[in-house]
Order: structure tokens, then C-alpha cells, then sequence
């Protein structure tokens, strides 16, 4: 890799005056915003071709730039390849008569869905092949796959642009037709009611792509003829529609960042009236389930900041009436739960790390899974029966692979179902070594630091060391194992996932901290967890690396702007660095549904303090560190012009001579590429700018 500074593209300065609350900010890329209609014209007009000009030339930069080590980035992603299973399939589950799962065939990108009725002898009917679906199309995503009760029908979700704009089917699947009929602009989700003809959907406006209408679909009448049953108008609110796990409910949801509200109706009545269960209340949330008589509620009523649950009879569902089951902690944050015929199985998190309790409802038996390991993700997933004894869950850690297990909540035995094979004869867990550390930030709270590395690495100055992090919405990043990240560990890179605020590792007061006028929070914990990196000798600035991805590249765009001296590379991937003109604009995906995340910059006191750590906005003329950038043309969580337009600023302003690409995936959108070795041919990519910085190229 080398670096021609001399032959980056420099982007038209075409100055563009933006006012709010007297404040004057002049904007001179303002010009690379195109609609969608403008991308995907045939013809292209001038903008559209200037724009499109400009991302090809950085295109070609990065190109030119990474030619060096393009031999090295293909060894890369065979090495990536190597390790795994290509005719892997997943441990089959069994719903209303049927076991159900996914399997790859060698050298195909995608999956094949199938299943087997009553046992896994009977014969394979495949349900979708995506290989064969996706031929024609650069991009390809299967949404959601609902299957009727009477298994003969399956609604199932397609997106070919990757805006997450999906079209629904319909497939018949005694025969294999699929139908004419096409509903557009859904968010891929669908449900049947229980008469086997009619089944609701959630479609988006198709500017903003806030989920905002239900309809109601019925087996052979035309899409134009569906019939909207419920219709979002708030603009911070989006709408969802879902079923009971005893498929007695038909369930709609309505969502903001601080409010939930849901209405049910009867499966068995698609066409009758929704019933309100509690109507929404600002700091008010709540997530449904339902059990015999009694609808169940997640939820931080009475103000139970780590959520608690309870229970409100199907026929008295105000708040008025909920009691409840599992009273609120203060050191515990109940993240999820499971109804079972005997059993209430709750997903919890204290102290950062995950727990499954078991607890039968007629209180004999009340106990948590043990796991020993010091950092490690543990979820409850794929359990559509009820009446059963057994759960399944997946675990593994920094160090453990996956595994899938059953475990038998009456006599506590557990089958380890699938445990992920890592090919390539090189893989022992024995190799490498995992720890939790803790970080003290500015203000004196404990940031946690999960680490993984090869045993044989020696921790110095000289380590080079990526640290990750994400930091919004509450999401918590799991402590996770990765056979990618292995071709970082085996060429002696540390691995450091910090859990900052603005995720719910220390529960949901770590999220609110983080978030609105406390964000800068999630940005100095990153630093303070560097510093703590480089002070306790683990790495030093020339060989620290920092990663992080959309909200995460927020993050990125911040630290190299306050601290840029502590890094020697960074990567942005798809990153919300535009802060202040996306969230004034209510026309772009996502902006009215989040500010209870940021702000609402429209009022004074929230813009000042988004712009005073919006990456864009706070590009000075400074040093800043070796950069990639990556983004998505197509991209509808963050518009590929955020990332463009922050890299065309710091190429006018930055006073030094390192790296700074862009490369944009010119037929993707948020998540990148489709198929899982395309996937993986970007995620090389990216490893070889981080090793060809350390001069590891070809180093094992």
C-alpha cells in the first residue's frame, strides 16, 4: 500500500448556505445529495453523473492505492474462506409439524431453505433456493419467510436495491407457484391470521421509509384492493404488526425510542375491530406476549428503569390492572422473556454479562444456566413450541465458537445440537486467551474492555490493537467469537471491544447516559478506554487501530476529531457523520424517529450540542490519522453522501500526509454486500488496510 496524495480526487467546492436559530454554517458538498429516482434513472442527468463521477474516482483511488497489497488481500479472504464450512447447515427446528432449516452448498453465496414433515427422515422439500432467486441481481436479501397454519402458503419478503424496501410474495407451496401478486414498499414482515387466506403487512412511506400503515391482504383479491387497517400518524412513531406465540393474536405495535403502545385482535376475526391494550405515554414501553387468560408485559412501568415483568388479564389490559411477576432491580436488567407451558424462561444481564433463568410457574424449580467463562453471549432463540420441556440456546465467547444447544429445562441436561466448525487445521481455542478489564473514564465511571488475543502475543508498546465499539441505542455489543477476526490474532493483533455508554452492558442507566445531551459520554468512554489501552502497556498511539460501523462510524468521525493523535488507522464503515443536517431534515430514513436518540436539532439547545460533536461540522485543519471510509450507494440507514462529503471536507482541511480513502459499494446499501463471500471479500479488505499499516502483509 502506498499512499500518492497527489492523485486524490478533489471534490467541487459549490457553497451552499444553511441557517437555523441564526447560526450560519456553510456547506460546500452539499451539492452530492441525489434521490433515489436520480441513482437508478437510466439516463443520468448532469448531477447525477457528477456525483457518480466523483464516488468512481475515489473508487479508483482506493483502487490504485491498495494495488500493492491486492495479491495479499485475496490470500486474505481465502484464508477467511478456508475456515469455513461451505456445506453448512443449521440445526433444523420444529414448528407446527414441521422441522425447518437452512443449509449452504459448496461455492454458493447464498442459502437454500427447506423442511421436513413430522420427522428429520421424511423427504427434503425445499422452500427457497436463494442461489437460483438471486442470478439476475447484483444485490439480493430474502425478508421474512410466514408460513401459513395450514402450511400450504408462504408470504415471504424480497429486496434487490438493498433499501430495505421489500417486496412481498406469495408461494404456494404444495405446488411451487409462485403468485402474480406483488405488494411494494413493505418492511418485509407479515402475518397470517388463522383462517389461512388473509394475512397483514406493514408498508413505508416511500420517501422517509418510516413504517407507518397495516394492511390487510386476502388470497386472491388484487394488492389495490388491500385494506388499511391502521395508520401510524405520528411522524417519531413507526408501526409493526406481529402474532402471539399462541397464535391466538393478531398483535400491532407502535414504537418510538421512549414509547410503545400496542393493539390486538383475535387471529380467528382477521377482519374484526383492534382492541387498545394501553395507549401510548411518554417514557412509557412495553413488549406483549400472551398466556392463557393473561397478557404478559416487558416493561418499565412505576419507573423501572431495567424493566420488569408483568402480567394483565386479556379482558382489563389498562395499567390499572398489571401486576407484577418479576418485580424491578436495581443491578439486573431484563432484557427478554419466554412463555412455555411449565416454564418462564427470562433472559437477564448483570454486571455486563448475559444470564438465562429458568423459573416454572408453579415455583418449584427457579434456577440460572451456569457458564464459567469470564466474557461470553448466551441467547434464547428458535423455540416455537410450547408445550415442551426443552430450550434452545446459543453460546460462545471471545475464544469459544458457537454452539447450539438443547437443554432440558425438567432434568437439566443439555444436547450440544451444532458446534461451529472452524476449517483450515489451524484453529485451537487452547491458542488463545481472553480477559475483561475496566477502564476508569473522566468522570470516574468503570468502562468495561473485553480483550482476546494469541497466547503467544506479546502485550507492549510495539501490539498492534484494534478496538471496536459501537455505543447507541441501547445495543449492546455481545462478547463474541469470530473466525474472520482470527487472520488479526494469528498476526499478532489484540482485539478490544469497548463496551462504552450508549450501549445497556451495565443496564438501561449505561443507555441513557449515552444518548441526547449526554452523547459525548460514549465518545470520551472510547478515548479514556485508548488511553487506559496505551497507559497499561497493551499498545501504544502508533499502533492502536479504532473500527466502528454507522453510529459507529459517528463515533469514529468524533474520537479522530477530539483525540485524533491517539490512533494510527481508523475505519469508518457506512458512517452517520452528517449529524446536524440529517437530523434537521425530516424527509431522510430514520431522522423524526430519533430524536429521542440525539436531539431534536430544531430546538436550540439540542442543535448546539450536535454540532459541537457532529464529525462533519468539526473538521478542522489538523493532523488526523490513516482512514478508510466505507459506504453504500444505495444505503437507507445512512445516505451514502454523509460519508462522501465528510471525506471531500477532511482531503481540503487535514494538514497531514496519511491515508484517507473512500470506497462505495456501488450496488449495495447498510449492510454491504449479500452473499456471505462477497461479505467476506469486504471484510478482507478491510483487515489488509489495518495489517498493511503494520507492515504485516504475508506475516502468519
Amino acid at each position: 500500500m502506498k499512499n500518492i496524495a497527489s492523485k486524490a480526487p478533489l471534490a467541487e467546492k459549490q457553497p451552499t448556505t444553511l441557517e437555523l436559530h441564526n447560526d450560519v454554517r456553510i456547506d460546500n458538498y452539499f451539492w452530492m445529495r441525489l434521490s433515489d429516482e436520480q441513482k437508478l434513472a437510466d439516463i443520468k442527468d448532469e448531477q447525477t453523473k457528477k456525483v457518480i463521477g466523483y464516488l468512481e474516482a475515489e473508487n479508483t483511488y482506493h483502487d490504485e492505492i491498495t494495488a500493492s497489497s491486492a495479491p495479499f488481500e485475496e490470500q486474505l479472504f481465502e484464508e477467511m474462506k478456508g475456515r469455513i464450512k461451505e456445506d453448512d447447515s443449521s440445526v433444523p427446528y420444529k414448528d407446527n409439524g414441521y422441522f425447518y432449516s437452512t443449509r449452504f452448498e459448496v461455492g454458493m453465496q447464498y442459502p437454500i431453505y427447506s423442511r421436513q414433515k413430522d420427522n428429520l427422515d421424511a423427504a427434503e422439500q425445499i422452500i427457497f433456493n436463494i442461489n437460483e432467486m438471486s442470478k439476475d441481481f447484483d444485490y439480493f436479501q430474502l425478508g421474512g419467510i410466514n408460513i401459513s397454519n395450514d402450511n400450504k402458503l408462504a408470504v415471504f419478503a424480497t429486496d434487490t436495491i438493498s433499501r430495505r424496501q421489500y417486496f412481498l410474495r406469495i408461494k404456494n407451496l404444495e405446488t411451487g407457484v409462485i403468485y402474480k401478486d406483488i405488494i411494494e414498499n413493505t418492511t418485509g414482515g407479515s402475518v397470517w391470521a388463522n383462517d389461512n387466506k388473509t394475512f397483514f403487512y406493514t408498508k413505508k412511506d416511500p420517501i422517509t421509509l418510516r413504517s407507518e400503515k397495516i394492511y390487510r391482504h386476502v388470497l386472491g383479491t388484487p394488492a389495490s384492493e388491500d385494506v388499511e387497517v391502521f395508520h401510524e400518524t405520528d411522524e417519531t412513531f413507526g408501526t409493526y404488526v406481529t402474532k402471539s406465540k399462541s397464535n391466538k393474536y393478531i398483535i400491532i405495535g407502535s414504537y418510538s425510542t421512549v414509547s410503545t403502545e400496542a393493539q390486538f385482535l383475535d387471529a380467528d376475526n382477521p377482519t374484526g375491530t383492534f382492541t387498545m391494550l394501553q395507549a401510548r405515554e411518554r417514557d412509557l414501553e412495553y413488549s406483549v406476549s400472551h398466556f392463557e387468560g393473561d397478557f404478559y408485559l416487558l416493561t418499565n412501568k412505576d419507573n423501572a428503569t431495567n424493566f420488569k415483568l408483568m402480567k394483565t388479564p386479556v379482558s382489563k389490559t389498562g395499567k390499572e390492572n398489571w401486576t407484577d411477576v418479576i418485580p424491578h432491580r436495581e443491578e439486573t436488567l431484563l432484557e427478554d422473556f419466554s412463555i412455555f407451558k411449565e416454564y418462564l424462561v427470562l433472559e437477564e444481564r448483570t454486571n455486563g454479562l448475559n444470564k438465562v433463568r429458568i423459573k416454572r410457574w408453579d415455583e418449584t424449580a427457579d434456577y440460572d444456566l451456569p457458564f464459567t467463562e469470564e466474557t461470553y453471549s448466551v441467547g434464547v432463540y428458535s423455540n416455537p413450541d410450547f408445550d415442551t420441556d426443552v430450550i434452545r440456546y446459543s453460546y460462545n465467547s471471545m475464544t469459544t465458537p458457537a454452539s447450539v444447544v438443547d437443554f432440558n429445562m425438567r432434568d437439566q441436561s443439555k444436547d450440544v445440537k451444532k458446534e461451529q466448525e472452524v476449517l483450515g487445521g489451524k484453529f485451537n481455542k487452547e491458542n488463545y486467551k481472553s480477559k475483561r478489564v475496566w477502564a476508569t473514564a473522566r468522570d470516574g465511571e468503570k468502562v468495561a474492555i473485553s480483550l482476546v488475543y494469541h497466547k503467544d502475543t506479546p502485550l507492549d508498546e510495539n501490539t498492534p490493537l484494534l478496538q471496536y465499539a459501537y455505543g447507541s441505542y441501547g445495543y449492546t455489543i455481545p462478547d463474541g467469537f469470530s473466525s474472520t477476526r482470527l487472520s488479526l490474532l494469528d498476526r499478532g493483533f489484540v482485539y478490544a471491544l469497548a463496551h462504552i455508554r450508549g450501549s445497556e452492558y451495565l443496564g438501561r442507566n449505561w443507555y441513557e447516559d449515552g444518548k441526547m445531551l449526554n452523547k459525548k459520554n460514549t465518545f470520551t468512554d472510547f478515548i479514556d478506554c485508548s488511553k487506559y489501552l496505551i497507559s497499561n502497556n497493551y499498545t501504544s498511539e502508533k499502533h492502536l487501530y479504532a473500527m466502528g460501523g454507522s453510529a459507529g462510524g459517528l463515533l469514529m468521525g468524533a474520537i479522530v476529531n477530539m483525540n485524533p493523535e491517539l490512533y494510527n488507522g481508523i475505519i469508518a464503515a457506512v458512517p452517520f457523520v452528517d449529524v446536524v443536517s440529517t437530523m434537521i431534515d425530516d424527509s431522510i430514513p430514520l431522522t423524526t424517529g430519533e430524536y429521542d436518540e440525539w436531539g431534536n436539532p430544531n430546538e436550540k439547545e439540542y442543535y448546539d450540542y450536535i454540532k459541537s460533536y457532529s464529525p462533519y461540522d468539526q473538521v478542522t485543519p489538523k493532523e488526523y490519522p490513516n482512514m478508510l471510509v466505507t459506504t453504500g450507494l444505495h444505503d437507507s440507514q445512512v445516505q451514502y453522501w454523509e460519508p462522501a462529503k465528510w471525506v471531500a471536507k477532511l482531503r481540503e482541511l487535514k494538514t497531514d500526509d496519511n491515508l484517507l480513502l473512500l470506497r462505495t459499494n456501488m450496488e449495495a446499501g447498510h449492510g454491504g454486500a449479500s452473499g456471505r463471500f462477497d461479505a467476506l471479500k469486504e471484510t478482507a479488505k478491510d483487515y489488509t488496510f489495518f495489517l498493511a499499516l503494520e507492515d504485516k502483509l504475508g506475516v502468519n
